[in-house]
């Protein structure tokens, strides 16, 4: 193991010309094209600063747990820089056999109605500025922020998991099959 200073990481990202970034204490700001996200940085131990049209973010350490949080935070300023110019879509497949599943939404809602015949919904919860549309046998999930919309699609996914019975045998529910950056209809 060698005993010399590692330097501290720091990295520097180009925000897109469509992108307006501003940083008010730990909480980010950015605006584009398909609207406004905020970002609070607060409990994620890097140094972040923005000049120009540049975000630089640089570790408080040097050691490897500080450079990969750094990454991290890296990673998260440019889903959410690609997220307003872009945003992202999953779509979801409706299975059943037997009982037709509807799923409704309700203001941050989302209901899945006569789930194997269940009288009463099964209820998801919508996070941030995410769009859950049904039309017929698919639902699709977009928005502009990706942990948002893989976070609801998860939930959806999980609240129509199908307990104390073979899931080789009732494969009702409703599953993700696709991913895609950029909003699609």
């Amino acid at each position: 193991m060698s005993t010399k200073q590692v330097e501290i990481f720091q990295a520097t990202f180009d925000v897109p010309d469509k992108v307006k970034v501003t940083l008010n204490k730990h909480m980010l700001l950015i605006e584009g094209p398909l609207g406004k996200v905020y970002k609070n940085f607060k409990k994620i131990p890097v140094e972040m600063s923005v000049s120009g049209n540049k975000v630089s973010i640089k570790a408080i350490n040097s050691r490897k747990k500080y450079y990969a949080i750094a990454n991290t935070a890296l990673s998260l300023v440019r889903n959410l820089c690609d997220g307003v110019i872009n945003g992202y879509t999953v779509k979801m497949k409706i299975v059943y056999a037997h009982f037709p599943i509807t799923v409704k939404t309700k203001d941050k809602l989302v209901l899945v109605e006569n789930f194997q015949g269940e009288r009463a919904p099964r209820v998801a919860k919508i996070h941030g500025a995410t769009k859950v549309a049904s039309k017929g046998d698919e639902v699709t999930v977009t928005g502009p922020v990706l942990n948002d919309v893989t976070q609801t699609a998860a939930e959806i996914q999980a609240m129509t998991q199908v307990k104390n019975k073979d899931h080789r045998v009732f494969l009702d529910g409703i599953y993700q099959y696709h991913k895609a950056k950029g909003i699609e209809k």
